[in-house]
């Protein structure tokens, strides 16, 4: 998970849709993310349909725990959405979707710039 003392400004493109984030701490914890193959898997899983934490564990073969954890990095980096499923049997559920369609990276004046780019979605 992100830590709540992370600091970071991100603005819009309004033409594109295009999130910048410029901080050092924000540029790790996304960097960290997806630097971890576990996220990368979930990232992969959740760019067709919505899924739940079990579905996820399951698909990407971690365990359930492992998979919260991924889930709660990769939620507070902002490249996954989280919404709730809800069920006929009372038991509603949080599932993911990818919010991203793609990430780039560029150096600007000696510092670090990520953009993540929106899935067509827009989630």
């Amino acid at each position: 998970m992100v830590p709540s003392s992370t600091s970071f400004t991100a603005s819009t493109d309004a033409s594109t849709d295009r999130v910048v984030v410029r901080a050092d701490a924000a540029v790790d914890d996304l960097l960290t993310a997806l630097e971890d193959a576990g996220c990368r898997a979930i990232l992969d899983a959740t760019g067709d349909e919505p899924l739940c934490a079990r579905e996820l564990s399951e698909r990407c073969d971690l365990p359930l725990s492992t998979t919260y954890r991924k889930l709660n990095r990769l939620t507070g980096v902002g490249l996954l959405a989280e919404r709730t499923r809800l069920r006929p049997s009372g038991r509603h559920a949080s599932e993911y979707t990818r919010r991203v369609a793609s990430v780039r990276v560029s150096l600007d004046t000696g510092r670090l710039e990520l953009q993540r780019v929106p899935t067509a979605r827009g989630d």
